[in-house]
C-alpha cells in the first residue's frame, strides 16, 4: 500500500501540486494551469474545497469508494480527513478551482469561532454539493477577489479581508446547499422513510439492550451517509434534528409499551436501551410532559 501524504501546511499542499507559495495561510489555484499531477493518497491538514469545471480522470476516494464526481461540483474537504487514489504511475490533468486555508487563518475571527456550524466539511463526498452556472460564478468571483488579496501589497487588512470573503463564500454554500436540499426534495424523502423503517426494526431487534438507544451516528451509517448530512438532511424534511427525532420515535414505542400494564418501567426502559431507568423517566417526562408513571394513569 502506498504511503500516505501528510499534508499540514499550506506550503505542503501547493508543492503537492506545484504552485508557488505567496502567502502562508491561504491558497486560490486554477487547477487547469498547474502541471499534470500523479496520484497519491493525502492527510489533510488543512481546510480545502475543490469546485470541479468538468468531469476528468482525477477520482476522489473517500474511505472504500470512489468518486468521478461531475462538473459544476463542490466537495469540503476539513482537517484530518484522507483523500485521493494510490500512485499508479499514471498522471492526470486537474480542471476546476482550489481554495485551500489553514485553521490558523482563522484564530481570533468570527469566521474561527463558527467554523464548526459549516458541517458540509464533515459530509462524505458523494454528499457534495451541485452548483447551477450562475452559483459557480458566484464561488469564482470570491475565489478570485481572495487570490487579490493573497497577489496584491500586503497591509495590516489582508488577512481580515481574505476571512471576511472566505465567509461568504461558505456563506453562499450554505444557501446553495438549501437550495439542493429542496430541490432533492424526493431524495430527502425516501431518506426519511429508510431512517424511519431502520428505527422501526431497531426497537423490534435485540440492539437496544446490546447497544443502547439508536444513535445519530450508528442511523447515517446503516443509511450510507456522513452523520454531519444526516442530521441537516433530517432537520430539513422534519424541522427537527436527527437526534430529537430518534428521542420522539423511542417515546412512541415507549407509550406502546406502557399500556401493558403487567411491564415495569425499569424493563420497558431496558427494553428501549436506557441503561439506567431513571434516563427513561427523565427523558419521557421531558418529551411527553408526564412521568411514565402518570402517563399509565391517564
Amino acid at each position: 500500500m502506498d504511503n500516505i501524504l501528510l499534508l499540514n501546511t499550506i506550503k505542503d499542499y501547493n508543492d503537492f501540486m506545484q504552485v508557488e507559495t505567496l502567502h502562508p495561510l491561504v491558497s486560490v489555484i486554477n487547477m487547469s494551469t498547474i502541471p499534470p499531477l500523479r496520484h497519491a493518497r493525502k492527510n489533510m491538514g488543512i481546510y480545502t474545497i475543490y469546485l470541479k469545471d468538468v468531469k476528468c480522470a482525477d477520482f476522489i476516494q473517500y474511505g472504500r469508494r470512489q468518486y468521478d464526481y461531475q462538473e459544476n461540483t463542490l466537495v469540503f474537504i476539513g482537517p484530518g480527513q484522507i483523500i485521493g487514489n494510490n500512485d499508479n504511475g499514471e498522471t492526470f490533468q486537474p480542471k476546476g478551482w482550489c481554495l485551500a486555508f489553514h485553521p490558523e487563518l482563522l484564530h481570533g475571527t468570527s469566521l474561527g469561532r463558527h467554523i464548526q456550524e459549516y458541517t458540509f466539511f464533515s459530509y462524505a463526498v458523494n454528499e457534495a454539493l451541485h452548483i447551477s452556472k450562475q452559483e459557480r460564478e458566484t464561488l469564482i468571483d470570491c475565489m478570485m477577489k481572495i487570490d487579490e488579496e493573497i497577489k496584491g501589497a500586503t497591509d495590516k487588512h489582508s488577512n481580515q479581508i481574505i476571512v471576511s470573503t472566505i465567509e461568504l463564500f461558505l456563506n453562499y454554500c450554505i444557501r446553495f446547499y438549501d437550495r439542493q436540499f429542496v430541490t432533492r426534495k424526493k431524495e430527502g424523502k425516501d431518506i426519511l422513510h429508510s431512517f424511519e423503517t431502520l428505527l422501526n426494526g431497531y426497537f423490534v431487534s435485540e440492539k437496544p439492550q446490546s447497544f443502547g438507544t439508536p444513535t445519530v451516528a450508528y442511523c447515517a451509517d446503516q443509511l450510507h451517509l456522513s452523520a454531519n448530512y444526516f442530521g441537516d438532511l433530517i432537520k430539513k424534511e422534519t424541522g427537527r434534528s436527527a437526534q430529537e427525532y430518534i428521542l420522539s420515535k423511542t417515546m412512541e414505542v415507549a407509550k406502546d409499551l406502557l399500556a401493558d400494564r403487567s411491564r415495569s418501567i425499569s424493563d420497558i426502559a431496558y427494553t428501549l436501551g436506557y441503561q439506567y431507568p431513571q434516563y427513561f423517566s427523565k427523558a419521557f417526562k421531558r418529551v411527553v410532559g408526564t412521568s411514565p408513571n402518570e402517563y399509565r394513569m391517564l
